[in-house]
């Protein structure tokens, strides 16, 4: 539920930074651990309203209601596929829609988030680049999609991955203080191994967050071997193309333990040949990474096909051969148009199915 009934002119408590909140409180004489107990209650507990801070004295609930609002994104949709997966069409305060999708497993429950309303990057093989870019999306709005999807699910989000609309390195900022409002201990509380942020290849946007952080985990589609084809699945390949993109992922600060995930979505025809793959491993050496490979999930209009699953194993079994790690990753949610490259958020129709 949204705080629609408050002014829209007040600022959403949920999108202010914790040194404004803290701040703010200040201002009315309370010590620094109201505002401490105001953003547990938002990220951790998942309040949409005042009234539900039951902690805090009466006298300040009040305050607070005539001084601030708190937004919550609406769910005006959601879809659940046969296997379980669940996608959700979340309406904004400006009346724009993004959707995220709720994808359970055996020992997890991952959500994927939306970082933009669109998305700039018009990858060939991905709906939501047909959108084009309507804007970026706030701190507030990014986190709150977890907020809304975690009050529809009695189970504990357990994953987060930044794979849903847009590209979240062009949106660094809000993406960046949306990473460390859900890894905040006293707030949302993710560990960071427990989140992954997917990029196109956004080259300065890696640097920087190898600079500044949060370290999360860090994937990146690459899709393709040579430059020629990269720019035509991924057009932003000319700016920042694979050889400077794969000196970047090297040169970025791994922590302990972890490694760089290449995703490749093999497309029949195009990029799923044996000598893709070999070309592929000659390109990965001496990068710390694994492989996820991804079969193409179709969508109307869209000239690339699907490759038959013998050719998916083929591909996977040459990395394999060469020493790489490579997981075949399997789509949940086509038939809800959940699955990677799916997403698209235009109708604004309640209800769900």
């Amino acid at each position: 539920m949204s705080a629609r009934g408050s002014s829209p002119h007040l600022p959403d408590v949920a999108a202010i930074s914790f040194p404004a909140l803290a701040a703010a409180v200040e201002e009315l004489g309370l010590p620094l651990y109201r505002a401490r107990q105001i953003r547990r209650w938002i990220d951790a507990r998942g309040a949409t309203s005042f009234a539900e801070m039951t902690d805090l004295p009466k006298a300040l609930r009040e305050q607070l209601q005539t001084r601030v609002r708190l937004f919550t994104p609406d769910i005006i949709r959601e879809n659940t596929a046969p296997d379980g997966t669940r996608k959700f069409l979340l309406e904004l305060e400006d009346g724009l829609t993004v959707e995220c999708v709720l994808i359970p497993d055996k020992d997890r429950l991952t959500l994927c988030l939306s970082t933009q309303v669109g998305c700039p990057v018009n990858c060939s093989f991905c709906l939501t680049g047909r959108m084009g870019l309507v804007r970026n999306l706030a701190t507030a709005e990014i986190v709150g999609q977890v907020r809304s999807v975690r009050a529809r699910t009695p189970r504990r989000i357990s994953n987060i991955v930044l794979m849903g609309m847009g590209e979240p390195l062009l949106n660094f900022e809000n993406t960046a203080d949306a990473l460390r409002r859900l890894t905040d201990p006293m707030g949302f509380g993710f560990s960071s191994r427990r989140i992954t942020l997917s990029t196109a290849g956004i080259i300065p946007g890696i640097e920087r967050l190898g600079r500044e952080g949060p370290h999360v985990n860090l994937a990146v589609s690459l899709n393709a071997t040579t430059d020629e084809l990269r720019t035509r699945l991924i057009p932003i390949n000319r700016k920042w193309p694979i050889g400077r993109l794969l000196a970047a992922l090297r040169a970025y600060p791994l922590p302990p333990r972890r490694r760089i995930t290449i995703e490749y979505v093999l497309l029949g025809g195009e990029n799923d040949t044996d000598e893709d793959a070999r070309r592929l491993a000659a390109l990965l050496k001496g990068l710390r990474c694994k492989v996820n490979l991804i079969p193409f999930n179709p969508f109307p209009e869209s000239s690339h096909r699907t490759p038959d699953r013998r050719r998916v194993e083929c591909f996977q079994r040459i990395l394999t051969e060469k020493r790489y790690s490579a997981f075949i990753r399997e789509s949940r949610g086509k038939e809800i148009r959940a699955a990677c490259g799916q997403l698209w958020a235009e109708e604004k129709k309640s209800g769900a199915s």
